[in-house]
């Protein structure tokens, strides 16, 4: 009658030895270099801790309806036009204040409760004998993060365009994108930047300016600018004709970078460290088998019961 292989299972050696033995050790030493050798090589490859993340998010935007518009009329005698909302400095302005028409709607076009895009338009009236060539323009927004940390600041569009040739219009459609120069943090509430971006109470006409307005504002750690507005300058005004700019701003999706939390650091060290551990794992397995079955250790081989073996003797 042929026999067949039906049933196996492995028997398992206890190898025994005084705790100050060389088997002791031996043993005391491949633990070392099994378990703390991992760490070190992790460790050194850099990237163990993790110090920045990111993660996609649709920011929460909002226009303020604040404007600060400045129309160049002539590069030689510095003739200008201006306007704001803020009614300080449109009382700085004298015969240099000129009312537009303004215009500025908002769209969510995938109605998922945050605006996507703002639509601007601006109508500056002009005098037959007034040409514009050159333009600068400020829109203010609130602008807001609530995935991880909730973030809050008072941020900006900065927007200028010069030409040699009179205009008639001046078309841009570019994307308000925000600009890191530090990650955020993951957790709390983070307003350090909310604050007015143009001091609209000042009664200093050198607080108005272009160049110290951005200067403060491209201090801050985090900021938005206005990403490929490419602009399109239009010439061929008619004479009674206002000159108009037409501004499209995107929000778009924003990858935002922050400095992760303890558990998602230990997370990112735990999976390297375990990986490499695996490996050493494997090899000094081997190590230790090889040096205790052939006994190049002092320690006494004893046979183990297995599990079944051990149901059986506590029946009985």
């Amino acid at each position: 009658m042929a026999l067949y292989d039906l049933y196996s299972h492995p028997t398992e050696i206890v190898y025994r030895a005084g705790l100050c033995s060389k088997a002791a050790v031996f043993l005391l030493l491949v633990s070392s270099l099994t378990y703390i050798p991992p760490l070190l090589v992790a460790f050194r490859s850099h990237g163990f801790w993790l110090k920045r993340s990111s993660y996609e998010e649709q920011p929460t935007v909002r226009y303020q309806h604040e404007v600060l518009f400045v129309a160049l009329l002539s590069s030689n005698s510095g003739e200008y036009l201006a306007w704001s909302t803020f009614p300080t400095f449109n009382q700085l302005q004298g015969d240099n204040l000129r009312l537009p028409v303004v215009s500025a709607r908002e769209e969510d076009r995938n109605q998922d409760g945050k605006m996507d895009v703002l639509h601007f338009r601006l109508e500056l009236p002009l005098k037959p004998t007034e040409h514009v060539l050159g333009v600068q323009l400020i829109l203010t927004f609130n602008y807001q993060l609530t995935r991880m940390s909730r973030f809050v600041m008072q941020s900006m569009a900065f927007l200028q365009s010069f030409s040699p040739i009179p205009g008639s219009q001046l078309s841009v459609n570019g994307d308000l994108k925000l600009q890191q120069r530090q990650p955020l943090k993951h957790r709390g509430l983070d307003n350090r930047y909310n604050v007015s971006v143009i001091n609209g109470t000042s009664i200093f006409a050198v607080d108005y300016r272009f160049k110290r307005i951005a200067a403060a504002y491209y201090e801050r750690n985090v900021t938005t600018i206005l990403a490929d507005p490419n602009p399109i300058w239009l010439v061929g005004r008619a004479a009674e004709a206002p000159f108009i700019v037409n501004a499209v701003i995107r929000y778009p999706m924003e990858v935002i970078s922050y400095m992760p939390g303890f558990w998602e650091t230990i997370k990112f060290a735990w999976i390297q460290y375990i990986s490499i551990l695996f490996v050493f794992l494997w090899i000094f397995d081997k190590i230790k088998m090889f040096v205790f079955q052939n006994q190049m250790v002092t320690a006494v081989p004893v046979t183990s019961l297995t599990p079944v073996e051990n149901y059986k003797k506590h029946l009985s």
